[in-house]
């Protein structure tokens, strides 16, 4: 399974500046059904600066009972972006997620904007159905081999 992040990842990505208050981020999420959004610099609005995740809001804001409405997406966001190329491989991809323990990877382009995004979910449904191609394609084998007779010996 030779798969680039390109081929499968999610191109729209949802993304807030800094100074977007952490209300509005936990509202987008929940309006997007989504756990992160990338935060872009207000002047370029295409260059990750940072990320956001729903976890975020709950250890930095929520669990210290702090306000939503008066802290912003800059304010708790993770400045230390591990990104990927949108021609990285999939497993590859994978061996970065495991190594930075991340759920999620910003995919850049050459000069450094944001071209996608891909999660965990993603690279999971991509294996899956990698798995059921492949076990079709067994069960196509075992089929074929049961309706043709088997070769007798010379």
């Amino acid at each position: 399974m030779a798969m680039k992040l390109k081929e499968f990842a999610t191109s729209l990505v949802a993304v807030v500046e800094p100074e977007t208050s952490a209300r509005v981020v936990a509202q987008l999420m929940r309006r997007h059904h989504i756990g992160a959004l990338v935060v872009v610099d207000a002047r370029d609005k295409n260059k990750p600066v940072g990320i956001v995740t729903d976890r975020d809001l709950v250890l930095e804001l929520m669990s210290e009972g702090l306000d939503p409405a008066v802290f912003t997406a800059g304010d708790i966001m993770s400045v230390d972006l591990v990104s990927a190329s949108p021609d990285m491989d999939a497993m590859d991809a994978v061996q970065l997620m495991r190594k930075y323990r991340l759920r999620r990877l910003v995919i850049m382009d050459a000069t450094e904007h944001l071209a996608g995004i891909v999660t965990i979910e993603d690279v999971l449904a991509l294996l899956t159905r990698e798995l059921a191609e492949l076990a079709v394609d067994l069960g196509s084998a075992r089929d074929r081999e049961t309706r043709e007779p088997m070769a007798k010996p010379i």
